[in-house]
C-alpha cells in the first residue's frame, strides 16, 4: 500500500506574511513531500506544487514540531457533538489565538474522565492547506504532528533557517511524557531545561546537515534521519488532528477504506498470514472430513450390498440394494401368504379397530394397493375426528371428503 507524506510549510509567525497567516496556501504553494510504496521506506521524494504531487493509495499531512500546541487535560464527559465546546471551556485561558481560529484534537483512545493530550492548532493556516491539496484531487485522510508527548523520549536536531554548521543555528525538538518543547541551542537554556536521566535514555536524530556539531553539543552518537524520513516515521502514529469540523467528510465510506488500506499494511502483514493460513487449514480440514464421510457413506452402502447378497443369493446385479431388498422381501411374504402393510386385510383391520360403535357396517369400499377409500355417510364432524386420531399413533393418515374416508399410510409410519 503505496503512501504520499505531505509537509505543511511551517506557519509564519515574524514579518508581514504572518498578518494573515490563514492566506499562505494558495494553488502555487509548494510542498515537499514523500512517496512510500510500503509505509516503511522512502521511495521518491521532492518539492512540487499540490497538482504535481504523486498519486497514492492514502495521502498524510504532516506538520512542523512549532505548529502544534500541547495541552494537558481531563477529557470532560460530554456528547460528541458538543466535545469541542467543552474542550475550549476548559482551554480558553490557557490558548494563545482566540478560540474560534484555534482548532482542537484529542488523543487517540481517550476516555472520558481521565487524563489526555489536546493538540491545538491554527485552524484557518490548516484549513486553506488542505483546501489546496483536496483541490488537487489529493485528499488528505490523516494529519499527524511531527512529534508528539509520548512515554519514550525523543530528541531531534535540525537546522535554522539560517544553517551555518555551529549549534547556535541548530533548533532541538524534545519530546517526552511531559509534552513537546522547541528549542535554540544559544546559551544553556536547552542543556538546563532537559532532564538528565530521560536525556541520557533518549532516542536522539538529526539532520544529515547538523549531524556532526549535533553529536559534538551532545557529546554521543546521533541518528541521521533526514526531514522526509522523520515524516514517514511520523505517519505510524495512532495521532490525527482531522477532528470535529476539521474531519473529512463521508465517515463511513471514508472509515471502510481506511480499514481496508490499514489492512493494507505492513503491520498487519502476520495477520493477514495468519488468516490465510487459517482459511487454508479449514479447507484442508473441511477436505479430510468430506474424504471421512465419503468413506464411511461407502462403506454403509457395501454392507448393504453384502447383506443383500447374502440374504437373497439369487439376486445378481446389485443396483440399489434398499429397493431390491424391499422387493425380495415382499414376494418372499406373498409367496408365504402373509399379508403387508399395505394390503387389504391390514388396511381392513385398522379401519375396524377405530370404527365407531355407534355406526352401521361399511356400505361400500374401494380398495388400491396401500388405499382404502370406506363410505362415510351421515358422519359428524367428531367421529370423523375420533376416527383419525385413534388411527393417527399406528402411523395411518385419515382423509374425509364428500362422505368418504380415505385410509393410507403416513409417511414414515410404523406397521
Amino acid at each position: 500500500m503505496s503512501i504520499l507524506v505531505v509537509l505543511i510549510p511551517p506557519r509564519p509567525r515574524l514579518g508581514p506574511a504572518a498578518a494573515d497567516s490563514a492566506a499562505t496556501a494558495s494553488s502555487g504553494t509548494e510542498f515537499s513531500y514523500v512517496l512510500s510504496p510500503d509505509g516503511l521506506s522512502v521511495g521518491a521524494q521532492g518539492r512540487c506544487a499540490a497538482s504535481l504531487l504523486p498519486r497514492a493509495d492514502s495521502v498524510a499531512a504532516v506538520l512542523s514540531d512549532c505548529d502544534v500546541g500541547w495541552h494537558r487535560i481531563t477529557l470532560p464527559k460530554a456528547p460528541r457533538a458538543k466535545m469541542r465546546a467543552a474542550l475550549v471551556g476548559l482551554l480558553e485561558e490557557a490558548l494563545l489565538d482566540e478560540p474560534d481560529v484555534t482548532h482542537l484534537a484529542f488523543a487517540p483512545g481517550a476516555s472520558a474522565g481521565q487524563p489526555t493530550w489536546v493538540a491545538a492548532v491554527h485552524k484557518p493556516w490548516l484549513a486553506s492547506h488542505l483546501a489546496v491539496l483536496e483541490k488537487a484531487n489529493r485528499s488528505v485522510e490523516r494529519v499527524v504532528p511531527a512529534a508528539w508527548p509520548d512515554e519514550i523520549p525523543v530528541g531531534h536536531f535540525s537546522e535554522g533557517p539560517e544553517a551555518d554548521g555551529s549549534t547556535e543555528q541548530m533548533n532541538l525538538v524534545w519530546s517526552d511524557a511531559q509534552g513537546v518543547a522547541c528549542l535554540r541551542l544559544q546559551g544553556t537554556l536547552a542543556r538546563t531545561l532537559l532532564p538528565g536521566q530521560g536525556a541520557d535514555a533518549a532516542r536522539w536524530t538529526a539532520t544529515p546537515a547538523v549531524a556532526a556539531p549535533a553529536e559534538r553539543w551532545l557529546g554521543a552518537p546521533v541518528i541521521v534521519l533526514s526531514a522526509e524520513q522523520r515524516a514517514l516515521q511520523a505517519t505510524r502514529t495512532l495521532w490525527n488532528l482531522r477532528q470535529f469540523d476539521l474531519a473529512p467528510r463521508h465517515r463511513g465510506a471514508r472509515a471502510l477504506r481506511d480499514a481496508w488500506l490499514r489492512w493494507l499494511s505492513p503491520a498487519w502483514r502476520p495477520v493477514r498470514w495468519g488468516v490465510v493460513g487459517l482459511l487454508a487449514l479449514n479447507l484442508v480440514g473441511l477436505n479430510l472430513w468430506a474424504w471421512h464421510q465419503r468413506g464411511a457413506i461407502e462403506a454403509k452402502q457395501q454392507a448393504m450390498v453384502e447383506l443383500l447378497r447374502k440374504t437373497y443369493p439369487n439376486v445378481r446385479a446389485v443396483i440399489d440394494a434398499p429397493v431390491q431388498m424391499q422387493r425380495e422381501t415382499e414376494s418372499l411374504r406373498a409367496a408365504a401368504g402373509k399379508p403387508g402393510e399395505n394390503d387389504l386385510e391390514a388396511l381392513l383391520q385398522a379401519a375396524a379397530s377405530a370404527w365407531p360403535p355407534d355406526r352401521p357396517p361399511v356400505e361400500m369400499l374401494r380398495f388400491e394397493p396401500g388405499r382404502l377409500t370406506l363410505a362415510a355417510t351421515g358422519w359428524t364432524p367428531e367421529q370423523v375426528a375420533q376416527f383419525r386420531s385413534q388411527l393417527r399413533p399406528a402411523g395411518w393418515q385419515v382423509e374425509f371428503d364428500a362422505g368418504r374416508l380415505t385410509l393410507t399410510r403416513a409417511a414414515g409410519g410404523a406397521a
